[in-house]
């Protein structure tokens, strides 16, 4: 069975984030983390080296292949802050057409600042992407 190295651990999220660099991305993370907790409630925790999770969820593919996830989470890169909207966003079109200036991958939204977005709007996605979550697995 393949190994999957971004996993759950012990590092310091508070260390992660005071080494991010650039103070506007820096200020970005704290802001995200805080609504990523409101929606979860759950303490964050660093997964692999560079992303902040939240909560987690218990899957199994059809081929067997099963495994633990964070519910939701976050990443600052250099172009960009990564969010893990790990429900996808099929059932966001209506919000994310109101978002602000965005890209998204299969479950990754990059947002270069959040000035560029409307936060209520991102808070609520991140809301209601838990709550997909939470009644399609078994979640923590």
């Amino acid at each position: 069975m393949a190994y999957v190295k971004t996993r759950k651990n012990d590092a310091s999220v508070t260390a992660y984030l005071k080494s991010i660099e650039d103070k506007r991305r820096r200020a970005d993370a704290k802001k995200v983390a805080a609504m990523m907790r409101k929606a979860t409630g759950a303490t964050p925790r660093m997964w692999g080296s560079s992303i902040v999770g939240y909560g987690s969820y218990h899957y199994r593919y059809e081929s067997g292949r099963e495994g633990e996830w964070m519910l939701t989470g976050f990443c600052a890169r250099k172009q960009s802050l990564v969010l893990y909207i790990m429900s996808g966003f099929r059932a966001f079109t209506a919000l994310m057409k109101r978002l602000g200036e965005h890209k998204t991958g299969k479950s990754c939204l990059y947002i270069k600042s959040l000035d560029d977005v409307d936060t209520k709007i991102l808070q609520t996605i991140i809301d209601r992407s838990v709550k997909l979550m939470r009644k399609r697995y078994e979640t923590e």
